[in-house]
């Protein structure tokens, strides 16, 4: 079997064209696909620090870098949760705002043009198809935990 016949090759080959073209778009707005996906993560209400880099799938280390330089360009603010003084929730500013709705529009647009291009039967069967391959990584990951 040929490199590029693996389905890791196709989708990983996939995500860094996605993530180039995104992060071309996201260069003329002065900001970067990963800090668009941040802000995209962010709740009106607030979102835990430590919400926002589990469900991106970003390392600690990534999500300080980005979260530091959120903050260093007035796009976010830190406040301690009212409930739990040991959570930290990050809200956006009025700037933030602004840069998450253009973040929006992009993502919304791509999605748009693929829901133009591909028919919603084949959509569907891919996220189906991307869903079995996580449940396949997770047993995958489990039978290799117990060797």
């Amino acid at each position: 079997m040929s490199r590029k016949d693996t389905v890791d090759h196709r989708i990983k080959s996939t995500w860094h064209n996605m993530f180039k073209m995104y992060n071309q778009v996201a260069s003329k707005y002065g900001t970067t696909q990963a800090t668009g996906l941040v802000l995209l993560s962010i709740d009106r209400e607030g979102t835990p620090s430590t919400y926002i880099a589990t469900s991106l799938g970003m390392e600690a280390t990534s999500m300080s870098r980005i979260m530091k330089t959120l903050d260093e360009n007035g796009l976010i603010y830190r406040k301690k949760d009212k409930k739990d003084k040991r959570v930290v929730k990050i809200f956006l500013t009025e700037k933030g705002v602004k840069k998450r709705k253009i973040a929006k529009k992009v993502v919304t647009g791509f999605h748009d043009l693929i829901g133009e291009e591909i028919p919603q039967s084949k959509l569907s069967m891919f996220f189906e198809v991307m869903e079995s391959i996580n449940g396949v990584i997770d047993r995958y990951k489990e039978q290799n935990e117990t060797k």
